[in-house]
């Protein structure tokens, strides 16, 4: 019998049309037209919304037409820019069969189930505590808040208060000390918790871009005498400037010394643990209170998945817990019971440490990537986009109108063009152009950044498309334009 609704239901074979589509915009063949026919497609697809329902067909037919060629292209082999990237094919298709098949993450099935073990694989791949409890998130943003919702409860507790039941007590003052280039989504996440983003306190960091123990130790000590409290000490595992990686071991021992918490920010970075050219840097994760990481940074799942880990799970759960409710606990079935259905029991339990309740599937796209290449093609990845780095910092060590303008760690390097006639001011003006003129082109979109005063161009190579011909392509290309548009600003009359 039919489905008494308007909308159509079950005849996924429709799909194969719109999969065609999607393969041919994952060629990415000719200029990108997203940006040139803005006018057009927001013209075709701004109506007003309709009274009577078009159907499946006209649904399709926008989508195949209008919107996929002119989606978002950082999947590109020469797309470099911030640290994000399109899926790949496993994650796609785990992100679809969880839509169908697992769209909510609770109850008895494989999708649930999935959440633990890809969680538990994450743990061995990374070389963490078997027994830190982890959950997935919406990315790094709510990672970081949940880990630090998490230190929030740890370090009022050892005040006598619960700040999940009764709040913050009033005459205590917090901080939370990370370096300078901590990214701004712990700031929020401050904000949230009640801590106050005026009560981050952004430590100096050395030439490297990496926190200066020594100014944090001094810090801490001048707050206390204010009446300040530390809540957590927070070591960024690859900063988004420049790659940078806290010293972990001494903010460990420092936490140590101070009875903080302290918290890895891994969000970008984490993954680089895999690279034994830089492993011996993540020396202390593993003693860390929590950790932040991004699956769909450089794991290229599907956007919209981060983690949390967590090393005290009824911390954990008694930061975020639900507390009981009728109508969902009670309306499980008892321990003992033989489960007759997938809605006799939640199966792994997830609601508890999140801040969601309802919440799609995530774990099985990291299951499926992980299945696909292992963990000798995650690590490959990692050496080679760190490789890709190193490389284009050689290119332009030996390029004499391009100047490295922070150290190679990860998968960033930080470069400019320059030119002796030309003034800082002119400088960053050109540097702006020349970014603006590769975009463009549209082969290469790296971003940029701001170090010391001076524009940097900053590719992050997280993308496993990217090929070695497009990094020696954005030298090549960095240095013609470059001086293409030198010679212009020499030629100006307005100089």
């Amino acid at each position: 019998m039919p489905y008494p609704d308007a909308a159509a239901f079950g005849d996924l074979s429709v799909l194969a049309r719109l999969t065609e589509e999607l393969d041919r915009f994952n060629a990415f063949e000719g200029p990108d037209p997203a940006g040139r026919n803005r006018a057009a497609w927001t013209e075709h697809l701004g109506t007003r919304l309709p009274q009577e329902g078009a159907g499946l067909e006209a649904v399709l037919e926008d989508l195949r037409k209008w919107i996929v060629p002119n989606g978002l292209r950082n999947g590109h082999p020469g797309f470099s820019g911030w640290v994000t990237t399109s899926p790949t094919t496993s994650g796609t298709a785990a992100a679809l069969a969880s839509t169908v098949a697992g769209s909510q993450r609770v109850w008895i099935h494989t999708f649930n189930y999935l959440e633990k073990l890809s969680l538990d694989w994450l743990k061995q791949l990374l070389g963490f505590p078997e027994n830190w409890h982890g959950t997935y998130t919406t990315g790094g943003s709510s990672a970081n808040l949940i880990a630090l919702g998490a230190a929030r409860q740890w370090a009022v507790e050892q005040q006598g208060f619960d700040p999940s039941m009764t709040g913050l007590p009033a005459h205590l003052k917090w901080r939370i000390y990370a370096s300078s280039e901590v990214h701004h989504v712990v700031n929020r996440a401050a904000a949230v918790l009640g801590i106050g983003r005026r009560n981050v306190i952004g430590v100096p960091v050395n030439s490297a871009g990496e926190i200066d123990p020594d100014a944090l130790q001094q810090r801490i000590a001048a707050d206390r005498k204010e009446g300040f409290l530390p809540m957590a000490i927070i070591a960024t595992a690859g900063t988004v400037n420049t790659g940078a990686i806290d010293p972990i071991s001494r903010l460990r021992a420092i936490a140590d010394e101070e009875s903080t918490w302290l918290h890895v920010d891994g969000a970008y970075g984490m993954f680089g643990i895999l690279d034994d050219r830089v492993r011996e840097r993540y020396d202390g994760v593993a003693e860390a209170d929590s950790v932040a990481l991004d699956p769909h940074k450089w794991m290229a799942a599907p956007v919209g998945n981060g983690v949390a880990m967590v090393r005290d799970r009824d911390l954990m759960g008694r930061a975020f817990t639900l507390e009981p409710a009728a109508y969902l606990e009670g309306s499980m079935g008892q321990q003992d019971e033989v489960v007759a259905s997938p809605f006799d029991g939640f199966g792994e339990i997830l609601h508890e440490f999140n801040l969601d309740q309802s919440a799609p599937s995530r774990g099985v796209q990291v299951w499926a990537i992980l299945r696909e290449i292992g963990k000798s093609g995650m690590t490959d990845r990692v050496k080679r986009h760190n490789g890709f780095a190193r490389h284009l910092s050689a290119l332009v060590e030996k390029d004499p109108y391009l100047e490295q303008l922070a150290p190679v760690v990860l998968s960033i390097c930080c470069f400019r063009y320059v030119h002796p006639d030309l003034d800082e001011s002119q400088l960053n003006e050109l540097n702006r152009q020349l970014m603006a003129a590769l975009r463009a082109e549209g082969d290469l979109v790296p971003s940029s950044t701001i170090l010391d005063g001076k524009l940097a161009i900053r590719p992050c190579y997280v993308n496993p498309r990217t090929r070695l011909e497009d990094v020696d392509l954005l030298a090549t290309r960095a240095r013609e334009i470059g001086d293409a548009l030198a010679q212009r600003l020499k030629e100006s009359p307005t100089r």
